[in-house]
């Protein structure tokens, strides 16, 4: 979506959580009615309206694309993202560990071994782990089990739960996050133990840096939207 010249003054909340400039409603990409499902999330929505100069910069309004999202995309494609959902699931990146070096299995072990015990304790979802990139099918009872909770989630809970996931590589740790079971710095770390690791000992240019700099910034972004859809 490219910038355009703002054309409105006041931004408001309306009575039925949506959003209004100068009075007439905002509706998305796909021409729905931009309703939030709650007011902390639609006081945010507001403010990133609120917030753009001469210019309306959609890059900067994370919290109203995830809206969009949402609205036009999870509403009506549900079963199909689930589906992926459900695969991430099925070859995640907290179930796959390296046998060496020592003292990189220690790190995968003390990031990730919580993650799953808490899948098998709180989803009951027994999920295995193993060694080495060939895949392992997960057992049916843990992607059943997997699959009650993601149906807990509203749309705009699973919209960012999805993106969350892609940044994360881990269905499990959105899932986490999702049920408020770890914080999201701790999140963020875990999902990034390998990384870490190769950084430590190899270095990271400034690219790289600078697009996991992008990636934090969304990932924040997408949890900040999470809690507040559940506000």
């Amino acid at each position: 979506m490219t910038n355009r010249r703002r054309f409105y003054k006041d931004v408001t909340v309306t009575d039925d959580v949506g959003i209004a400039l100068d009075g007439r409603p905002v509706k998305t990409p796909l021409k729905a009615p931009l309703v939030l499902p709650t007011k902390a999330l639609a006081d945010a929505v507001a403010a990133e309206w609120a917030g753009q100069g001469e210019e309306i910069k959609p890059a900067t309004m994370y919290l109203t694309k995830l809206a969009n999202t949402a609205i036009d995309r999870v509403g009506v494609h549900r079963e199909a993202i689930e589906s992926e959902v459900q695969d991430y699931a099925n070859s995640d990146l907290v179930c796959y560990r390296t046998d060496r070096p020592p003292d990189l299995v220690a790190l995968q072990l003390k990031s990730w071994d919580p993650i799953v015990d808490w899948a098998r304790t709180d989803l009951d979802a027994p999920f295995l782990v193993t060694s080495g990139i060939i895949h392992l099918p997960q057992p049916e009872a843990a992607l059943a089990a997997f699959s009650m909770a993601l149906k807990t989630l509203s749309d705009f809970e699973l919209s960012a739960f999805y993106t969350i996931m892609t940044l994360t590589g881990s269905a499990l740790i959105a899932m986490m996050l999702a049920r408020r079971a770890i914080t999201p710095e701790a999140a963020w770390t875990a999902a990034h133990v390998d990384e870490d690791y190769q950084i430590e000992h190899w270095g990271q240019d400034d690219e790289a840096r600078d697009r996991r700099a992008g990636r934090h910034t969304e990932f924040m972004d997408c949890c900040r939207f999470l809690e507040l859809a559940r506000a």
